[in-house]
């Protein structure tokens, strides 16, 4: 034993002088992790952990900045084949060619939902890990956006495809696949398994040995992978590293809530599952200081912020709650739960923030308001969209009955107003101006800024409701949808936002936050820069009428300055003569000016 510890100690040298900013403290965290994990296996795998390092050549990039984020982050969510022009490229240097031409200087990161070559769940079941889909371009292409934008990867880590040759080599019997999967008695009784579908979650499979049956959380072409073994682990250790060789600077770890199987239990956010995002936090630190951990747990808001840990677990975690919320509140005029719940959120832990956002590739999740908005503002909101032309996602329950669990629908669509266009722009205007707004970083979808509507064609052919809002665009298409009135509207004052909000440190990831009840029809928060020299007032109008807002509270929170600098509208307004009544769903950010 005296000879493995010292045997281990003397990699662990090499690799401190390899990689500078690498501590033993480091690499002794990364063991405690291994050992509860693993237990008597962890002294051989943090050795062998040991080995991995510099593989790619990380030492390069394994410098820690002053800070990790800033007034200038934002985050651009889009699929790798988003925007397709077949006279540029592939689909990737299309979205580049797009991005430069209209993101510079509003955008930071792009998002490229999964890239790798897939079998279903349009990317979320992978084949290969390490490659990136033909149809769709090749590394070299990730790599020249990343030349221009920061990049953020999703890790699909709970599960892959069937396609997989690992699960190939786990029906023929190869080592070391053939331990990967989860293989599960069906007479056995898994009522209390949290479920996300309705899919069943056995799927039967004939292997060289005979039939099994597979966990399959998500559907039978996704197969659960078995995080138990610590093979699957070193897998994705090695994937974490290509990735970040590849110029990725943000991790979003996708569906890390259902990752450790507990056949007794829920399999939903078992310690073994903490412990695991604690690990990759650890070898992130050593590896890619830099490199941004984003949890994806569609949960409730108390389970979903619990990824923090306590502040050494995710560096940021989805803000869930805020889409339902946000529609909810603009849909009916009634500022009042969203209210509530931001006034109530407690501000996360040092050296994290929020993932803000109204949309993405999934549906709008409907768990994340349980218990924050009663059960007949849930109804009216599934109402809602249906009545907008949007569909319901539906998972089961323990007792075997089904719920609503996401809503399908773009953004702009559940809040445009048909008899009114113009109007329903300043809407959808509005609420992406929250999300602007709010404390943490904000992500925006693509087809939020393009103001797509619902592709029911897409739905209808495929069978798949979030297909609605994954519209494929042809680069010439998008061109002359966006010289549509509404839709220029959309853009360029999206756009605008995005540019003005990045010269203010009052909207830092870490700037403070208060939120204030002064009107069921108004929604009012101010931020307070990490230096304090800047306060940041932001006024909404939930309602479709004019609503007033009283000048002494603005003067007040403001200082009692001489004039306010209205930023969205770039606008200098003395005291006086500010107007107090906001249009209908009119936005304000308002700092003081002497």
């Amino acid at each position: 034993m005296l000879q493995m510890s010292f045997c281990l100690n003397a990699k662990e040298g090499s690799i401190i002088n390899m990689i500078r900013s690498v501590s033993r403290e480091q690499l002794q965290r990364v063991r405690r992790h291994l050992i509860h994990l693993y237990g008597g296996r962890s002294e051989q795998l943090i050795e062998r952990f040991c080995m991995m390092l510099g593989r790619y050549g990380l030492e390069d990039v394994a410098v820690p900045s002053s800070s990790i984020w800033d007034e200038h982050d934002t985050i651009l969510i889009s699929y790798a084949d988003s925007l397709q022009d077949d006279s540029i490229g592939k689909p990737l240097s299309a979205l580049h060619s797009f991005a430069n031409q209209h993101l510079k200087g509003a955008i930071r990161t792009v998002h490229l939902l999964p890239f790798c070559p897939w079998s279903s769940d349009d990317g979320f079941s992978v084949i290969d890990y390490r490659k990136v889909d033909v149809d769709s371009g090749d590394w070299e292409d990730i790599e020249q956006i990343g030349g221009d934008f920061n990049l953020m990867f999703d890790l699909v880590l709970n599960h892959c495809s069937s396609e997989s040759s690992w699960f190939s080599d786990y029906i023929a019997g190869i080592e070391p696949a053939r331990h990967y999967f989860i293989e599960a008695n069906p007479e056995l009784d898994y009522s209390l398994v949290v479920r996300p579908r309705t899919s069943p979650l056995l799927t039967k499979t004939r292997t060289r040995t005979g039939e099994s049956h597979v966990w399959t959380t998500f559907s039978s072409d996704q197969i659960d992978l078995n995080w138990q073994n610590p093979e699957v682990l070193f897998e994705f250790i090695d994937i974490l590293m290509l990735y970040i060789s590849k110029g990725m600077r943000i991790v979003r770890l996708d569906a890390v809530a259902f990752l450790w199987k507990n056949i007794s239990g829920k399999s939903i956010h078992e310690p073994e599952t903490h412990e695991i995002v604690c690990l990759l936090r650890n070898i992130l630190e050593i590896i890619a200081p830099q490199t941004i951990l984003l949890t994806e747990t569609n949960v409730p808001h108390a389970e979903n912020v619990s990824y923090f840990g306590q502040g050494d677990e995710a560096q940021m975690v989805y803000q869930f709650s805020l889409p339902p919320l946000l529609m909810h509140g603009l849909a009916t005029g009634n500022a009042t739960f969203l209210t509530k719940w931001a006034y109530e959120l407690k501000p996360p832990p040092d050296g994290c923030t929020f993932f803000n956002f109204t949309a993405s590739h999934d549906g709008i999740g409907v768990r994340p308001i349980e218990g924050l908005l009663p059960k007949s503002e849930t109804d009216s909101l599934i109402k809602h969209v249906e009545s907008s032309g949007g569909k319901i996602s539906w998972r089961t329950m323990p007792d075997g009955t089904e719920q609503p669990y996401e809503l399908n629908i773009t953004y702009y669509s559940a809040l445009t107003i048909q008899n009114n266009p113009q109007l329903g722009a300043q809407r959808f205007l509005c609420s992406q101006a929250i999300m602007l707004s709010l404390r943490g970083i904000p992500g925006i979808y693509i087809h939020s800024l393009t103001a797509s509507l619902n592709d029911l064609q897409a739905a209808k052919e495929s069978g798949i409701n979030r297909r609605i809002n994954r519209h494929k665009w042809k680069l010439s298409e998008l061109e002359v949808h966006l010289k549509d009135p509404i839709s220029k509207l959309v853009f360029d004052s999206y756009i605008q936002l995005l540019r003005r909000r990045s010269n203010h440190p009052a909207f830092h990831p870490d700037a403070s936050q208060k939120v204030f009840n002064v009107s069921p029809n108004l929604f009012v928060h101010n931020r307070t820069s990490v230096s304090k020299d800047e306060v940041m007032l932001c006024i909404y109008n939930f309602s479709n009428t004019p609503e007033n807002i009283d000048a002494a509270f603005v003067s007040e929170q403001l200082g009692n300055a001489p004039s306010y600098y209205e930023v969205i509208s770039a606008r200098l307004i003395s005291r006086q003569s500010f107007n107090t009544s906001l249009e209908p769903y009119q936005s304000l950010w308002l700092v003081a000016r002497s």
